[in-house]
């Protein structure tokens, strides 16, 4: 059994068109191993001329675009947010779901999360469901009490064999956009604990759920942490926005 690798870049609110033919330009030769995907999250702005660019290039069988968020609604007063008929409108396959910063600043709850996760599958999207702890949360050890609080209400609402159809991405949130990267041996134990957790409801599933690593991953820091056993690629901030630095990160994820 081979687990598909995903590496996926979240430009968050940064980019601009240059960027887009920048990053486009930059992927045209990367070697990627055949069990390896990319996705691409741009700001709502660039999701169309991103999409159009990786096609022109001939880049879509292994590239593909992703928004950064969804509404779980489907249509109606709800002013500036996005719905998966818009985001099929414009032929986008992922979607990243429940990142801290939308969890924090944007005060998205689990249960809200769980309703965006079922939202994009039932529209035929791959949501990329964002998990982490704080620092404080950490040095307590409240890690897997955290994480499991996280992740049991998406069960809840969609059932644990629609997981089979969701990317989950573990951002320690001590270590996103600090420079601070969780030891490859921390980030595996945390990745394990993920999949035991998914396991004790369907081990089926949970072999074949692919769990990525986020925070500070860089082209320094990747391929160890692709190496570790549970990890099957990353969500890349700071260094997604980087063409060089991202093609060596796309180019150290391998599938397992």
């Amino acid at each position: 059994m081979t687990r598909q690798a995903i590496v996926a870049a979240n430009w968050k609110m940064n980019g601009d068109s240059a960027l887009v033919d920048n990053i486009v330009s930059g992927l045209a030769n990367v070697k990627l191993s055949s069990h390896v995907d990319v996705v691409i999250c741009p700001s709502f702005a660039y999701l169309s001329e991103l999409n159009q660019k990786i096609k022109a290039a001939k880049l879509n069988e292994a590239i593909h675009v992703g928004s950064q968020n969804l509404s779980e609604h489907e249509s109606g007063a709800f002013t500036g947010e996005i719905s998966t008929a818009m985001l099929q409108d414009l032929a986008i396959n992922y979607v990243i779901v429940g990142h801290s910063e939308r969890r924090s600043i944007y005060k998205e709850t689990s249960l809200q999360v769980a309703k965006k996760v079922n939202a994009a599958l039932d529209a035929g999207l791959t949501p990329i469901l964002c998990i982490g702890e704080s620092e404080v949360e950490r040095v307590t050890g409240e890690t897997e009490a955290v994480l499991s609080a996280q992740i049991q209400p998406v069960i809840d609402e969609v059932g644990i064999d629609k997981f089979i159809d969701v990317v989950i991405a573990y951002e320690p949130v001590w270590a996103i956009g600090t420079g601070k990267t969780a030891s490859s041996a921390m980030a595996q134990e945390t990745h394990k604990f993920i999949r035991q957790f998914l396991a004790q409801q369907s081990e089926l599933v949970s072999d074949k759920v692919p769990l990525l690593y986020g925070g500070s991953v860089n082209a320094a820091n990747c391929e160890e942490l692709f190496a570790q056993t549970d990890i099957d690629g990353g969500l890349i901030g700071g260094a997604s926005l980087k063409a060089e630095q991202f093609k060596i990160i796309c180019s150290a994820a391998k599938g397992k």
